[in-house]
């Protein structure tokens, strides 16, 4: 069970539990002091870590770059989440199937 209270970190009440899942897509999200992205990469889930402290760690990778990154859980958010669920990225970036051939489905 994970309590959140305002925009604070999540609170963990049971044992800690990874909330991305391998090959899951994810987003670096804009911390403190870093300035906002012009395009915001998507990344990939690529394994899952012990956790650093009190919080869990991943690795990531973007397919554009030579090399993985480890992040905390509280740096990532899901790009299905972050689309409020009702459009993936790509309807939202390209529209809703509009001018698709049937025979590519």
């Amino acid at each position: 069970m994970t309590d959140i209270k305002g925009s604070a970190h999540p609170i963990r009440r049971d044992p800690a539990t990874h909330l991305f899942t391998l090959g899951q897509a994810v987003w670096i999200r804009k911390g403190p002091g870093m300035a906002a992205p012009k395009f915001r990469s998507t990344y990939r889930v690529t394994g899952t870590l012990p956790p650093k402290g009190n919080v869990l760690q991943y690795r990531i990778r973007n397919d554009d770059e030579p090399h993985e990154r480890v992040m905390m859980e509280d740096q990532l958010e899901s790009v299905r989440a972050s689309s409020g669920g009702a459009e993936t990225l790509m309807e939202k970036t390209f529209g809703h199937a509009q001018g698709t051939k049937p025979w590519l489905s």
